[in-house]
């Protein structure tokens, strides 16, 4: 098991009082490096363009890449840079590839990466949501591009609906992205009836509320049978904690034992199908206290 991350990731930030603040991914690995002192950690590379080229248009990377800043650059209501914005941005992607390419050689089976900005909301030609680029979909596209294979599964527990990894995989029939989220819910889509183009998609919509209870249950009877029945050669998973009952910007109520369960259940159809092969990457999140305590329940299940 390894651990990706980057200082500069701890330097990205989005202006004062933002919810998408440094300290998240601080509190992250300070509880991390807390609960497994052996854990191996590696620094992110830089993302190549030729890797970014595969899920985003030239005029995205050409508009976060080729214009540096110098202050800060608001891209839309939510979204803005600073000028570490950018490498950040990079080295989350080149986490997120560089622990694939770990995993499909044998010399890791599992990995997190423990990066920021988080990634699931930019689509193929927009940085929206607190995200620039999509690591997660970049990744998946690296896999199925570079490693030659033919299934890859994504699955997002984050709070809210990954429009952008959705968007990007649409038209991928080598890919199944998954995901729960709350509805209604930012940014209003992954309604159970958008199934994808010639890829797979399977959303699973849940009401504010929805308690762990209730969440395994959807997990057992929608997203794990679907998952198996793809049989994945290599999961992605985009670990948002922002469904956990503390966090200030969505109303479910799980819990990090809830995170430790569903985690458990994915390592388990990664070992029958995918040589036990999974690569994690932090998406959302906002309570620090939930952050800490569902990181550890995460990469626990992990190991």
């Amino acid at each position: 098991m390894r651990l990706y991350t980057h200082p500069i990731c701890l330097q990205h930030d989005a202006g004062p009082g933002h919810p998408e603040a440094p300290a998240r991914l601080a509190a992250v690995l300070e509880a991390v490096a807390a609960a497994f002192p052996d854990l191996g950690w590696v620094e992110a590379p830089l993302a190549e363009r030729h890797l970014l080229e595969r899920a985003h248009t030239p005029a995205l990377i050409s508009q976060l890449l080729d214009h540096p800043v110098t202050s800060h650059r608001q891209i839309d209501a939510d979204t803005a840079m600073n000028p570490a914005s950018a490498e950040a941005a990079l080295r989350a992607a080149g986490a997120v590839c560089t622990a694939i390419d770990a995993v499909m050689a044998g010399e890791t089976q599992r990995a997190f990466c423990a990066v920021r900005p988080p990634g699931h909301h930019a689509t193929h030609d927009t940085a929206m949501g607190f995200c620039l680029f999509n690591s997660v979909a970049i990744g998946a596209l690296h896999a199925l591009d570079q490693h030659g294979l033919q299934r890859v599964a994504v699955i997002d527990f984050d709070v809210h609906h990954g429009n952008g990894t959705q968007d990007i995989l649409w038209d991928e029939p080598r890919a199944f992205y998954l995901s729960t989220h709350q509805v209604p819910l930012y940014p209003g889509t992954g309604s159970a009836s958008e199934r994808g183009g010639r890829g797979r998609v399977l959303n699973i919509p849940l009401p504010e509320g929805s308690d762990g209870a209730r969440y395994r249950g959807v997990c057992s009877e929608m997203l794990l049978p679907a998952l198996d029945a793809f049989a994945p050669q290599l999961l992605l998973i985009s670990a948002g904690f922002d469904a956990h009952r503390l966090d200030p910007l969505a109303g479910l109520n799980l819990n990090a034992e809830d995170y430790a369960w569903l985690t458990e259940r994915l390592v388990e159809v990664a070992q029958r199908h995918a040589e036990g092969r999974i690569v994690s990457t932090l998406e959302g999140g906002y309570s620090l206290t939930a952050l800490r305590e569902s990181s550890v329940a995460h990469i626990r299940a992990l190991l």
